[in-house]
């Protein structure tokens, strides 16, 4: 059984889709571009500066201005615009009374995630909580996992799992030597996550539920990916 379980926040413990998406419809209207809100829901995981360039060619400096539009709005209404999914609270008492070491480690500026996770109740939960800067910096899933990796003193890498809902969880857990749960709730487009080759793929949060406190479903094979 894995001892330290790291988490993704946006679209793995809550689901932020109305605020993000307002938020980016918020930034691209100051470039006159208009989207339907349902049409911007790859912005979820992935870090913003990164998808604005991908998705609209934007300059570094039009997607660092992009990004400052966007906090306007997110930092005093967007950032709430949110909501917990069912049965989080519950299993993260359940790992706590298992003797599990949690964290949360987001591509999602550090301040901003803990705001989220005390507007919910959720802060006190986690041992350790690892984001981006503000400046923009250590927004590569990776970096994020290698710090929140760092304040927890550096665990057997054997024993940590980080769970989260794009491929850029499962390749940022893979490149700091750790295992990954991919979760199929979250805003991965079709087929993302099979590609991605997480060590394990979860449906439901009763799923996840059963890897993370259950022995076997967490001992498999090394490389050998399965499902639940």
């Amino acid at each position: 059984m894995y001892r330290y379980v790291l988490f993704d926040l946006d679209g793995t413990l809550t689901d932020p889709q109305e605020g993000i998406t307002a938020c980016v419809q918020h930034a691209l209207a100051a470039f006159g571009i208009s989207e339907a809100a349902d049409q911007l829901t790859h912005f979820i995981g992935p870090p913003l500066h990164r998808s604005f360039m991908e998705c609209y060619g934007f300059t570094d400096a039009e997607a660092t201005e992009a990004v400052r539009v966007y906090r306007e709005r997110f930092g005093t209404l967007g950032i709430f615009e949110n909501r917990v999914y069912e049965g989080v609270p519950e299993l993260l008492e359940e790992l706590a009374d298992a003797g599990i070491v949690t964290g949360v480690a987001t591509s999602k500026p550090e301040p901003y995630a803990v705001r989220i996770l005390e507007h919910f109740d959720l802060a006190r939960h986690f041992d350790v909580v690892a984001g981006s800067n503000m400046d923009g910096s250590r927004t590569d899933k990776g970096d994020v996992i290698c710090e929140a990796l760092t304040r927890l003193g550096q665990p057997s890498k054997r024993e940590v799992i980080m769970v989260g809902d794009r491929k850029h969880d499962v390749e940022g857990a893979r490149r700091e030597g750790i295992d990954a749960i991919a979760v199929s709730w979250g805003y991965a487009p079709e087929g993302e996550l099979e590609a991605a080759a997480p060590a394990f793929l979860a449906s439901t949060l009763s799923d996840l539920h059963d890897l993370l406190l259950h022995s076997n479903g967490c001992s498999k094979d090394k490389g050998e990916q399965s499902s639940i």
